[in-house]
């Protein structure tokens, strides 16, 4: 995770956006019984707690991209 909270991802796109929710919605939904990672997004205009909450699992949403990126096939030279 980032180690400053001012620092935060900032998808590019739409489409960015919703991919990288998809790499933590599950794991937020299994945390936090009782509400739902649409429900934190929903709070985030007036809660400065759940602004702070997206921030991070954003931040470990990137962190996972970054390494199903690095992880991913590679090529092998004949």
């Amino acid at each position: 995770m980032l180690s400053n909270s001012h620092d935060f991802i900032r998808p590019a796109d739409e489409a960015e956006r919703a991919r990288l929710e998809s790499l933590v919605r599950g794991d937020y939904d299994r945390c936090h019984p009782g509400e739902t990672f649409d429900d934190m997004k929903r709070r985030l205009s007036f809660s400065e707690e759940d602004q702070g909450l997206y921030r991070d699992w954003m931040a470990l949403a990137a962190a996972r991209a970054e390494t199903i990126r690095t992880s991913g096939p590679k090529s092998i030279a004949a």
